[in-house]
Order: C-alpha cells, then structure tokens, then sequence
C-alpha cells in the first residue's frame, strides 16, 4: 500500500478524478488549497502575473492506493504533463505506507 498525494490547479480538478479512475483509485479525499509560488527569482519576462508572490486556487488529492496501481497512475499523469502547454501540471508523490488498517 502506497499513500499518492497530487496537487494540481483548480481546473484540472475532473481531469485528475478522471486519472484516478482509470488508475483502479476508487476511494481518494480532497481538499481546496492555496497554491503558492515565490516569483522573487524568476526574470521579469517570464513573470506573467508581474508580481512577487503568486497565489492559485488548487486542490490537493490523498490516496491509499494498491503497489500495482501506482505505474498505471504514473504513465496517466505523465502523459496528461507532456500535453500540456501551460507551466501547470499535476503533480504526483508517493510515500510508502509501514502500516494501515
């Protein structure tokens, strides 16, 4: 058993849901956060918003998921990040479980 914790942008919120089912992940929780990203060392011309600090609606994802499950999570994912033309992606991690009940 694995833990998989994904952050994405707001607006790619069906698009992970639809990932985790293909994936066989079938029980998850979420939760809305606040995205934040410190612009301070980024050049001004690739500073889109102009500012300092970037804030961005965005969920986090939590899932118990099964060790054969999690390649299959993987290639959906990378596959949705190679598409994609926007600095966002999905972003996945995944700790491994000592114990559960």
């Amino acid at each position: 058993m694995k833990l998989v914790i994904i952050t994405v942008i707001a607006e790619f919120d069906k698009t992970v849901k639809k990932i985790l089912k293909e994936a066989n992940v079938l029980s998850y929780s979420y939760r809305d956060v606040k995205g934040y990203r410190d612009s301070t060392e980024d050049a001004v011309e690739t500073n889109w918003f102009g500012s300092e600090m970037n804030e961005t609606e965005s969920i986090v994802f939590f899932a118990f998921v099964e060790k054969q499950n999690i390649d299959t999570l993987f290639d959906l994912v990378a596959k949705f990040n190679s598409k994609q033309e926007t600095v966002s992606h999905i972003h996945t991690a995944v700790l491994t479980v000592e114990k559960h009940n």
